[in-house]
C-alpha cells in the first residue's frame, strides 16, 4: 500500500487510479444513492489514516471503496477521535 503525506495526496492520487466517485456528497444528498448501499455490495480496498501531530482537528481518514460489480469505484473521508461524525 501507499504512503502518503497528506490527505489531498492521498485523495489526487485515488483519482488518478479510478476512485473517482465522491462518497461523502453523495451520502448527504442523494436519498437513492443511500438505499443502494449495503455492505455486503461493497469492500474497503484501501485505508489511509492521518494524524494531526499539532492540532486534532488534522485527523482524518481516507477510505478507497469500490463495489463488488466494479460499477462504483470512491473515496470517503471522515474524521477521527473527537471530531468524528457518528451519524454515518
Amino acid at each position: 500500500m501507499k504512503s502518503y503525506d497528506t490527505v489531498v495526496e492521498a485523495i489526487n492520487d485515488l483519482n488518478k487510479r479510478g476512485y473517482t466517485e465522491d462518497l461523502n456528497l453523495r451520502l448527504h444528498h442523494e436519498e437513492s444513492f443511500v438505499e443502494l448501499l449495503e455492505k455486503e455490495k461493497f469492500k474497503i480496498d484501501e485505508t489511509y489514516r492521518f494524524e494531526g501531530e499539532s492540532n486534532p482537528s488534522d485527523e482524518d481518514v481516507v477510505y478507497a471503496i469500490s463495489s463488488i460489480d466494479g460499477q462504483i469505484k470512491g473515496i470517503f473521508t471522515g474524521a477521527f477521535g473527537i471530531y468524528a461524525d457518528n451519524s454515518i
